[in-house]
């Protein structure tokens, strides 16, 4: 029941929503995501330890970056259920559709340098 309960718990907040609805896209840093969501970094940072731990996302260092993707659900059957659904939902929510057109403007290489 635990897993069930973090997986619930790690999606019960709408930063955290928004975060897998955008790696639904692509590959995002923490960066990217700050930059997207216009929340500071130490929360983009705990949002993002909180999905990981649901095994809903993983991350994989990349150089000078962490590069944040969807988990592919191997680890969790109740996140791999959730995300699977969660790939139908939300599509017509305006906050989420304003994240999506932003989305590609946002680049790694210029919002990082500030």
């Amino acid at each position: 029941m635990d897993a069930f309960i973090r997986v619930m718990k790690a999606l019960a907040d709408s930063n955290r929503v928004k975060i897998v609805k955008m790696l639904q896209q692509r590959t995002l840093c923490v960066c990217e995501i700050q930059a997207a969501l216009k929340i500071a970094q130490p929360t983009v940072s705990k949002h993002l330890k909180i999905l990981e731990k649901a095994d809903i996302i993983c991350s994989v260092k990349d150089g000078l970056w962490v590069n944040y993707s969807l988990s592919d659900g191997s680890r969790s059957a109740y996140a791999a259920s959730v995300l699977g659904n969660l790939r139908h939902w939300l599509e017509d929510c305006p906050q989420i559709q304003e994240i999506r057109r932003r989305l590609p403007g946002i680049r790694r290489e210029e919002v990082c340098r500030r």
